[in-house]
């Protein structure tokens, strides 16, 4: 699929890091360091501008490796992109550790992941059909 995107950072285009890689990392893009204190949360620039084809989005999730070793994440985790947003793709860190984090430009910040949806068209009913769960939830699955 051909993704039409403009580059003002400083970087390269996110690629993907294996064949089978579902994500692509996102770099920040930044003039200068930017510090996170504990439970800080900022918005934190790539630099890049999409047009994805209808009927997809590109998620932004954290990077594994950062949440695991620092304590960074993604706050609203998937971020959405919807194919109709023409502006910069910012990426929401919070930092969940008990020490100062300084992002650095071109620093991988967050990985990106290209997916189809479907848009759905309510049908009011009255009843819904029965199944074997009903409405059992919030861990209900796992009770054995």
């Amino acid at each position: 699929m051909k993704v039409e995107i403009i580059n003002k950072s400083k970087h390269a285009l996110p690629t993907y890091a294996t064949p089978q890689s579902a994500g692509m990392d996102l770099r920040a893009n930044l003039s200068e360091p930017v510090t996170l204190q504990p439970l800080e949360r900022k918005l934190i620039p790539t630099g890049l501008y999409m047009a994805l084809p209808a009927g997809y989005e590109a998620q932004v999730r954290p990077r594994s490796g950062l949440a695991l070793k620092k304590g960074i994440t993604v706050l609203n985790s998937p971020g959405t992109i919807d194919a109709d947003y023409r502006g910069e793709v910012c990426v929401i860190l919070v930092n969940l550790s008990s020490e100062p984090f300084v992002v650095e430009d071109g620093e991988r910040i967050a990985q990106m992941i290209i997916a189809r949806h479907e848009q759905a068209e309510w049908q009011e009913v009255k009843v819904l059909s029965d199944t074997e769960r009903g409405a059992g939830g919030f861990g209900h699955t796992g009770k054995d």
